[in-house]
């Protein structure tokens, strides 16, 4: 009998947590011989849903209706694999496991740290996250005995799966029309922890009288018109600070596929990747702009340090210094970020500097090495490689030895 699976995530959004949960499912769908998938979709925030009516669209909207008609004549699951953050995990089933980005903090909430002891599997997406989990501890007095407790995690039961590289060799190029010869990409959602205001201001001072380009894809929350309205009047606002700027700042907004998001990594206008936020959980388009042969720009601190220094421990990147400092207040979100973590602040001085030494690396053609490690980051995240981790990840011990003997059978 195949392990019956419910995978609970915001599948059908566009926000981290719904390409984890994409990630997730394909995943599992790679051993059909094993599992019967169930999907029951979340929402995420205020983003956007997938508006992509492909394949996979389909598939997961049958299965999201599957599972529906399934619950509804009292079906049960063996397994639930639950796609959010650690505080909304629930014991769905016999065998619970929980996937998360994490946090991008060095220090995470209380309740993170029991849900990640109360369920039987945990996975999350960098280094970064599950070293938090273990470092963070806490001391209180049980209600019951009256003695000191000592709350913490011995990061057992949490495993270390990245996401895989995905291949659109063959997307087509779409015509930007910039007009510098060299530019600079940014994809971020446009919010304090990415720290784009100050990643701006100072590109352009360190750019101000030379033709050089910078390209947002960000957004604040969705891809609506109000949102780029939003968007543009703070841009417009930062950049009435350089008026006599001779670089340039473009907007790029709206809903963007798969395959058009490789295209523009891959694009022949755009020459490296930039990008100083305070923490990521793993850093999705920094991960996609280095396996697209892009030089990266970034801060040297948390989850995109699994695929930007390489397996010998050598940088593969510009890394901007950092210093690490409390959280401000308009970053502490309830129950998640709290006022006592802290995280990375970028160095202007550091940052700068590696935007200097990678431009005169590009004017002077020495990227090749970014070009060379974009094919090792594809040979070792492969998605072969990475659904394999992830379904190994899970712990479940399922005995295998029926399907392997299906595959021996000659059909004739």
């Amino acid at each position: 009998m195949k392990t019956k699976i419910l995978l609970v995530g915001p599948v059908l959004t566009r926000s981290g947590y719904g390409e984890q949960a994409r990630f997730a499912l394909r995943a599992l769908a790679s051993r059909q011989d094993l599992f019967e998938l169930y999907v029951q979709p979340l929402r995420w925030g205020d983003t956007s849903w997938v508006s992509d009516q492909d394949e996979e669209f389909t598939w997961i909207n049958n299965l999201i209706g599957k599972t529906v008609g399934y619950i509804q004549q009292g079906g049960q699951f063996d397994v639930s694999l639950q796609v959010t953050i650690p505080n909304e995990w629930k014991k769905a089933a016999p065998i619970n496991i929980g996937y998360t980005a994490g946090i991008e903090t060095n220090k995470t909430h209380h309740t993170w740290i029991q849900a990640v002891n109360q369920m039987d599997q945990v996975i999350v997406v960098s280094n970064h996250a599950k070293n938090v989990f273990v470092s963070t501890s806490y001391t209180g007095i049980d209600e019951e005995t009256n003695a000191e407790i000592n709350l913490t995690t011995s990061g057992e039961n949490i495993s270390v799966v990245n996401y895989p590289v995905k291949n659109f060799d063959n997307a087509e190029e779409i015509q930007l029309g910039l007009k510098t010869d060299i530019n600079f990409l940014s994809v971020a959602q446009w919010g304090p922890r990415k720290n784009m205001d100050n990643m701006i201001h100072w590109f352009v001072q360190e750019f101000q009288n030379e033709d050089v380009g910078l390209v947002l894809k960000t957004n604040r929350a969705k891809n609506c018109l109000m949102d780029r309205e939003a968007c543009e009047g703070m841009l417009q606002g930062i950049m009435s600070a350089h008026k006599d700027a001779k670089c340039k700042v473009y907007l790029l907004h709206g809903d963007m596929t798969d395959e058009e998001m490789h295209a523009l990594y891959k694009n022949q206008q755009i020459s490296a990747f930039v990008g100083i936020p305070h923490g990521e959980g793993f850093g999705l388009p920094f991960f996609e702009a280095a396996y697209s042969g892009l030089p990266v720009v970034a801060t040297g601190w948390s989850g995109q340090l699994d695929f930007l220094v390489d397996q010998n421990g050598q940088d593969r990147f510009y890394n901007v210094a950092f210093d690490i400092g409390l959280i401000g207040d308009d970053s502490v979100w309830d129950g998640i970020l709290i006022k006592e973590s802290a995280w990375a602040y970028a160095r202007e001085t550091s940052y700068k500097e590696n935007l200097r030494k990678c431009y005169e690396d590009i004017k002077s053609e020495k990227t090749l090495d970014a070009t060379e490690y974009a094919e090792e980051l594809k040979e070792r995240f492969s998605a072969e490689n990475m659904y394999a981790k992830f379904v190994e990840s899970m712990n479940l011990q399922i005995d295998t030895e029926w399907a392997e003997s299906l595959s021996q059978i000659e059909i004739l």
